[in-house]
Order: C-alpha cells, then sequence, then structure tokens
C-alpha cells in the first residue's frame, strides 16, 4: 500500500485563491453584503405571526438567514485562519475588521427577527411549534422566544450589538495582535532562537529542565513587560460584558455561559463538586512526579515534563499514521473521514514563526469541510491535539444532514467530541505500549490531560469568578491579577506547587475570546462527559459508532441534561455520575504510581 505523504501546510485556495489578496474573497464579501441587505429588509418586514398559516414565512426566512450564516461563517473562518497562519497579515485584520461589522449587522437583523417572532401570543406560538413546517426548529425557535424575554428591548440590544464591534470585540482582537508582536529569544541546543509565543509554550514539554525553566522565565518576562497592557484589556472586556448585564437585570456572571451552553448551574456545581472531593490523587501524582523529576515540589514549568527518557518523539506522519490506526480501531467512519481531512490539507501543523499560539477546528460549512491549527512539534502532546481538533472536525461532519439551525452545538458538547476522539488515541497508545518506559510516557500523557482538565481549568474558573466579582468594584490592576491568579493555581492544584504561574491571565487566549465568558469549565464538562460515552463504547464494541453519530446529530437540539438522559440514561445533576468520569482517570493515576513506585 503506497503512503500518502500528509501536507503539514493546510490548503486555503481551495475556498479562496490567493490568500488575504483574493479576488474570490472580496466578491464574496460584496455579494454576503448584497445577502444581508435583504436580510435586513425581510427583518424590518416581517411582522408577528398571528395565525398558524405564518409558518411558511418563518421558514422562508429561515432559508435566508441560513444563507448569510453560511456565506458569514465561510469568509470568518477562512479570515480567521490566515490571520491564525501568519500574526503579520496586515490585509487580513483588515478583512477581519469587515467580517465583523457584517457579523453585527446580522446579529441585529436576528435579533430583530427574534423580537418579533417572540412577540407571538402563546396559542399561535404553541401551533407553529406543533406544525410540519416548523416542528424540527421547536427547541430552536423556543430557545430564542426565551432569550429574548431575558434581554433588552430591540433598540437597545440592537445598540449593544453596534457598539461591541469597536468596543467588545475591538479589545479581543488587540490582544490577538499584542500577543502576535511578542517574540521570544531562547537558547535551544546551544542555538538562540527567535520564537513566537506558541512556539516557546511548545517547549513545556522539552526533556531539557533548563530550556523548560528558561522559556517559562522569558514568557513570565515577556507577559509582565505588557502585563498592563494585558490587564487594560481584560478588565475592558469584562467591564463591557458586566455593563451589558447590569442593565439586563443579570445578577449572575455565570448565567450567560450556562445559558450558551444549555447547562443548569445544578449540573456545573455537581461536576465541580465531584472534582473537588477526588483531588487527593492527582496531588499523589505530582508529588511523585517532582521527586522523579528531582525537585521537591512540582513547579509549573515542568508539569508538561517528560519523565522517562524513552518519551515518544513522532514525526508528522507518524503522529497521523498513530491516531488513523486508532480512530480505525473504534469506527470506520471516523478513520475514513480523518484520513481525507490528512490528505486533502485540512490540518495547518508546520512549526514556522509567526503562528499564533495555541489549536483550533474551524468549519467551513459551505464548504462540507474543517480547518485545523495547530504548531506541531513531535510530542504525544501535540499527537493529542492533532486528535482532539480532528475530533471537532468529525462532529461537522456528523452534523451535514442535519439543518444549519439545528446544527448549532454549545461548547461543553463540541468539547465532548473532541476528547472523545482524544480518548480513543490515549487509551489505546497504553494499551499498545511495548516497553514499561513508553507505558508510564502514555499514562502519564493521560494523566495530564486529567490535571489539565481538574486542575488547571479548575484555576481558571475560580480565577475568573473571583476577577468578576472584584471588576464589579472597578479596575483590577495588573498587580492584583497576579494575586488572584496565584491563589485559584495554588487552590486548584491543592496545595501541590512550588513555582506558578502569576501571569497565567495574559498568556491564556481564553480569557479574551468575546464569543462566550468562561471559556474553561465546558472543556471539564466534555472531558468527563465523553469519558461516560467512552465507557459504553467499550462495552458496545464496533456496533457503538452509529450510536456516538446519533448522540452528536442531537447536540444542538436539547439540553445537556436531556441529552445525557436520552443517550446515556444518566442524570448528570448529581455529583454521582461525575465521581464515575473521575474515578476512570483516578486508575489512571494508580496505574502510572503502581508502575514507577513498585521498584523504587
Amino acid at each position: 500500500m503506497n503512503k500518502v505523504k500528509y501536507s503539514e501546510v493546510w490548503d486555503l485556495d481551495v475556498f479562496f485563491e490567493g490568500g488575504s489578496d483574493s479576488e474570490e474573497l472580496r466578491t464574496h464579501l460584496n455579494g454576503l453584503d448584497e445577502l444581508l441587505n435583504s436580510m435586513e429588509k425581510e427583518a424590518v418586514e416581517f411582522n408577528v405571526p398571528a395565525s398558524v398559516e405564518a409558518a411558511n414565512d418563518i421558514v422562508n426566512l429561515i432559508e435566508s438567514i441560513k444563507n448569510v450564516a453560511l456565506n458569514l461563517s465561510q469568509a470568518g473562518a477562512v479570515i480567521g485562519c490566515f490571520l491564525a497562519a501568519d500574526t503579520t497579515d496586515k490585509k487580513a485584520l483588515l478583512l477581519q475588521g469587515e467580517t465583523s461589522t457584517l457579523g453585527a449587522r446580522f446579529s441585529t437583523a436576528m435579533l430583530k427577527i427574534q423580537q418579533t417572532l417572540s412577540k407571538s401570543d402563546d396559542a399561535v406560538w404553541n401551533g407553529l411549534m406543533e406544525s410540519d413546517e416548523l416542528k424540527e426548529f421547536a427547541f430552536i425557535l423556543t430557545e430564542w422566544r426565551d432569550e429574548v424575554a431575558l434581554k433588552l428591548s430591540e433598540e437597545e440590544e440592537s445598540l449593544v450589538t453596534a457598539l461591541s464591534v469597536d468596543g467588545y470585540h475591538g479589545w479581543g482582537k488587540l490582544y490577538d495582535q499584542l500577543v502576535g508582536d511578542i517574540k521570544i529569544t531562547i537558547e535551544v541546543d546551544g542555538e538562540e532562537k527567535e520564537l513566537s509565543v506558541g512556539q516557546a509554550a511548545n517547549l513545556s514539554s522539552n526533556s531539557d529542565a533548563d530550556v523548560r525553566k528558561r522559556s517559562f522565565e522569558a514568557l513570565e518576562e515577556a507577559w509582565e513587560a505588557k502585563e498592563d497592557f494585558f490587564a487594560a484589556t481584560l478588565n475592558h472586556l469584562a467591564g463591557f460584558r458586566l455593563a451589558v448585564y447590569k442593565k439586563r437585570g443579570w445578577d449572575s456572571v455565570l448565567k450567560e455561559p450556562l445559558l450558551t451552553n444549555r447547562m443548569s448551574e445544578e449540573t456545573l456545581d455537581a461536576m465541580w463538586g465531584a472534582i473537588g472531593a477526588n483531588k487527593a490523587p492527582f496531588v499523589d501524582y505530582l508529588n511523585v512526579k517532582a521527586k522523579m523529576l528531582g525537585t521537591d515540589k512540582m513547579n509549573w514549568y515542568d508539569i508538561d515534563a517528560p519523565v522517562t527518557e524513552s518519551t515518544m518523539e513522532l514525526s508528522y506522519q507518524e503522529g497521523a499514521e498513530f491516531i488513523l490506526k486508532h480512530f480505525g480501531e473504534f469506527g470506520s467512519e471516523l478513520e475514513s473521514f480523518s484520513r481525507k481531512a490528512f490528505e486533502d490539507s485540512w490540518i495547518e501543523a508546520e512549526d514556522r514563526p509567526n503562528k499564533r499560539p495555541g489549536g483550533f477546528c474551524t468549519g467551513m460549512p459551505m464548504s462540507e469541510q474543517s480547518r485545523i491549527f495547530m504548531t506541531y512539534s513531535g510530542s504525544m502532546s501535540n499527537v493529542a491535539t492533532l486528535a482532539h481538533e480532528l475530533g471537532h472536525a468529525f462532529h461537522s461532519y456528523a452534523l451535514r444532514p442535519v439543518h444549519w439551525m439545528n446544527r448549532r452545538y454549545a461548547m461543553g458538547v463540541a468539547e465532548t467530541a473532541s476528547t472523545f476522539a482524544e480518548m480513543i488515541v490515549a487509551d489505546a497508545a497504553v494499551k499498545a505500549a511495548e516497553t514499561k518506559d513508553e507505558k508510564i510516557a502514555l499514562l502519564e500523557d493521560k494523566i495530564q490531560r486529567s490535571v489539565a482538565f481538574f486542575m488547571n481549568i479548575h484555576s481558571r474558573f475560580l480565577f475568573e469568578t473571583r476577577f468578576y466579582k472584584e471588576r464589579e468594584k472597578g479596575i483590577v490592576s495588573a498587580t492584583r491579577l497576579n494575586e488572584l491568579m496565584e491563589e485559584a493555581q495554588r487552590e486548584a492544584y491543592g496545595d501541590a506547587l512550588d513555582t506558578v504561574h502569576p501571569h497565567f491571565w495574559a498568556s491564556k487566549l481564553h480569557f479574551y475570546i468575546t464569543s462566550v465568558p468562561f471559556y474553561n469549565f465546558p472543556y471539564t464538562f466534555g472531558y468527563l462527559f465523553s469519558l461516560s460515552i467512552y465507557a459504553k463504547a467499550l462495552e458496545d464494541g464496533a456496533s457503538f459508532e452509529g450510536k456516538y453519530i446519533a448522540l452528536l446529530r442531537d447536540t444542538a437540539v436539547m439540553s445537556v441534561e436531556d441529552l445525557a438522559m436520552k443517550h446515556l440514561g444518566e442524570d448528570i445533576t448529581k455529583q454521582e455520575f461525575w465521581a464515575k468520569g473521575v474515578a476512570l482517570c483516578v486508575k489512571d493515576v494508580e496505574d502510572f504510581l503502581e508502575l514507577t513506585t513498585k521498584e523504587g
């Protein structure tokens, strides 16, 4: 069988040829402007439905919305890819500003439609929701109606949307620019290198303790040098949110993220409660790992350090084949889909300067494709990230037969699909390990993810919750942000840390993402929720893939509580559900401790 050599650079020309100078993209944006004009006109002319006969008009309006949304998403995704791959692309930055303005117009027109729809009286509404034309959209339309009731008047919400372009979203874009401009100079393997933030961050898993420490210190210095800019950005983002919440009469900063994630606070509390009650084994793991690395207590820059000499290093090609092999053991559809992603250059993985840090998957809905972004440097952690992002892409693929209205799933369930894919690879890799050292390294890679979701993400949640509380009273200084971050890290890690990362609040993009606040707990939700799905997959074997795809297709049309009850038969508002998932992760720690402490 001939092996295809997979490209480490993605193909965006298939959408719009010519990068940020693309004439095709310019034509697309001009056409999008015209589509928006039509939708805005329809929004103004749309009347409050007075009878069930209005169902056809609503269906036609939904098709107009869908058409604009697909075109807008496609353009925004491609432009986002241009900027991620080259943070110095000034033309792409201008285009992003243009799509932000178009996006604000779309949001305003959507709001007008939602407001008008919501004025239907209950009898008409119930009739519409039961009609043949609209019953498939009933969940989403009812969600729209409920959200309108929680918000300000149409005029006020339109003003908020308009002001957010250069206010709220503008601050988020400023953060991206500030980070893109940072260059880290550090000596690696006897050679001085100028690295992007993403490249320097990848050194956290370097086998050389000195390199890890120096890269961490260089990054801390870089964040500290611009801490006042980052503090101002974070304060303004939070201030904007709080001002809007206050006007709406919302008394909790968690209201928006919980609504967005279709999750109850009861579920969130149950999840953190189960994690808090089961942290001791992970503290034990960190203490043992510190000793293995020759220190008394764990330092932040050693959390991702390899603990064995035989840490697996895989080329991009090897990493891809590793993923495909183990995906194939789960199901043929996931494997063939992912192979297509590699063969058709859907992935940007090259390790080079001027790339944005982190990883993401973005959908190209008009083309029924996705694009994956990351910086691949050969570690098992990179392989896991790649599998994770392919999981996101598979989720979009699974939803292809579903109408656009019913594809808009929330982040918690989005992270379920990605984490499930990551787990397939991680678990299979541990089982396939040929030596003790290899098994330790792979087990440790799994445990590192548990530590990330139960401790790192928890520290972000604690920090953000406390920051918002203080921000209500006024601006929070960079010094105070460092203090809040350190307190959150020490608490979340069960006091297992010596050196912490006080400028983590400046370094983590997720605090500055404007699409949704509290871009943290859904990761942990997805991780533990996917563990339950994974347990069912192990029970059912090859027959499970069809059930899994059915679950993914329901992710945007019900609450997470209903999704779990329908597909897993579980009540996720109870700690017991979450404790079962945590117990599976504790088993990894027990296996690791047995392998590393048994023979001294």
